[in-house]
């Protein structure tokens, strides 16, 4: 079975909107997009990433920081377009609260990534969302609540 089609891929989409890159870009297509609101991202899971060679050489697992900063970046293509900003500045971590994990994620696996904004105070560039993590249908990881900062260059 092929994998959904990418409405954004890495090269011609992903990599303009987040800073991102080899070996931190954990975003490698977005298959659905609903703009200021929802994003549905994939991350393919090789046995070639670096954090393999230490996490754990004799069984490999994608370690659950990375699965959350998957999750986050899919939470910055939301946040850094339109209506939500004009995609100028840079979108911190502030927090992340309810997270489980559910299953492990090891090479071969297929991250299918959700990301809901709930909440957007645009006078403080405040962002909070949502998230779940799903391999073969089944629930990996789940984030209650991520709070993000958009901070504005100086101009």
């Amino acid at each position: 079975m092929a994998h959904p089609e990418a409405i954004y891929n890495i090269h011609e989409h992903i990599a303009k909107i987040l800073p991102h890159r080899y070996p931190f870009a954990l975003v490698d297509k977005v298959i659905y997009f609903e703009p200021g609101k929802r994003a549905v991202g994939v991350k393919c899971i090789t046995n070639n990433e670096p954090q393999f060679t230490g996490h754990f050489p004799d069984r490999p697992i994608m370690p659950g920081v990375l699965q959350i900063e998957a999750m986050a970046q899919l939470g910055g293509i939301i946040a850094l377009q339109e209506p939500i900003s004009d995609g100028k500045g840079t979108f911190f971590f502030g927090g992340v609260d309810g997270v489980k994990w559910r299953k492990p994620v090891v090479p071969g696996d297929v991250l299918v990534m959700e990301v809901e904004l709930t909440s957007w105070k645009q006078r403080f560039g405040i962002a909070k969302m949502k998230g779940k993590g799903y391999v073969d249908g089944k629930l990996a990881v789940e984030v209650k609540e991520f709070t993000f900062a958009l901070v504005k260059d100086a101009q």
